[in-house]
């Protein structure tokens, strides 16, 4: 693995605005910034070689314009370009694995329909031995037509600049399952951008309990309390070690995934684990980070656990 931040562009809006905040994160850390297109191949009796040439020069000019932009918006920022061919998300998953993050785009479809993921980026996420951000194009639509180009002509559409929130950095923390790179990966986002951190578990009472509370509303009030405490002392060490990082911490009763979600309005970054496993249908990516990529606004690191 190179100490590198990896950005998958293809020309849209959403890859555009990932390049943007990947640029900002290589900066962060102090590392290159490696910008990928990767163009489906082999070339098909249904795609002439000459419409084949035309998209190997729009590729390099995009991934031009691209660097470009990173170089203006950030002078000194090392800024290397790949141009590869084969299959998208298998070559796009073993970028991700060489680099320290990953930074995809996520295309939105509005607040209660979510996020159109696709099946690549879902791939890269379900796969990635490191992390993957995936990045939303917020007014994308409104965008200035004087700052809109035709992607079909070779030149990319302007990105919005990534804006730091005022809401800081949010990381759900799943208590019953290992949350330690979840922690450290979260921690030093915060670190790194000299802003807050939120630390959110969410949970419910086991079914016996829960019939139990309705007579004794005070089995809800101590089992409340005791995971309050047990999220306390799953972050006091990282307290520690990052002193400098505002932290706060809530346990509040619900389903994870809506919870975060609501969480996360106005948040700059939302932080959630994903366990390391193999499906037979596929990649698998949990139920909660499910959600929350499919429904949060804000940018969102999966980070492989375990």
């Amino acid at each position: 693995m190179t100490a590198q931040v990896t950005a998958g562009i293809d020309g849209s809006q959403e890859s555009l605005a990932a390049a943007a905040w990947a640029a900002r994160a290589a900066v962060l850390r102090e590392v290159p910034l490696r910008l990928v297109h990767v163009e489906e191949w082999p070339v098909t009796p249904e795609i002439p070689y000459q419409l084949a040439a035309h998209h190997a020069e729009r590729s390099s000019g995009l991934l031009r314009d691209v660097a470009e932009q990173a170089r203006k918006e950030h002078p000194g920022l090392e800024v290397t370009t790949e141009h590869q061919l084969g299959r998208v998300s298998g070559l796009l998953s073993a970028a991700a694995d060489e680099s320290d993050l990953t930074v995809l785009g996520s295309r939105g479809l509005g607040g209660l329909v979510g996020f159109l993921i696709g099946s690549v980026s879902l791939a890269v996420v379900g796969t990635s031995r490191t992390p993957v951000v995936l990045v939303r194009a917020d007014g994308a639509a409104g965008a200035d037509d004087k700052q809109t180009a035709d992607v079909a002509s070779g030149t990319p559409t302007q990105a919005p600049r990534p804006e730091s929130s005022p809401g800081g950095i949010l990381v759900g923390v799943d208590l019953g399952h290992p949350s330690e790179p979840v922690l450290a990966f979260a921690f030093a986002e915060a670190a790194r951008r000299g802003g807050t951190l939120r630390v959110l578990h969410s949970w419910t009472l086991p079914r016996p309990y829960a019939y139990a509370a309705v007579a004794d509303p005070g089995i809800g009030e101590l089992r409340g309390q005791q995971v309050a405490q047990r999220l306390a002392d799953a972050v006091r060490p990282w307290r520690a070690m990052y002193p400098g990082v505002h932290v706060t911490e809530e346990a509040v009763v619900g389903a994870p995934g809506p919870e975060l979600v609501k969480a996360s309005r106005g948040a700059e970054l939302l932080v959630v684990g994903r366990r390391k496993r193999k499906a037979r249908l596929g990649p698998h990516i949990g139920h909660v980070a499910h959600a929350v990529i499919h429904h949060c606004a804000a940018p969102v690191a999966v980070v492989p656990v375990g």
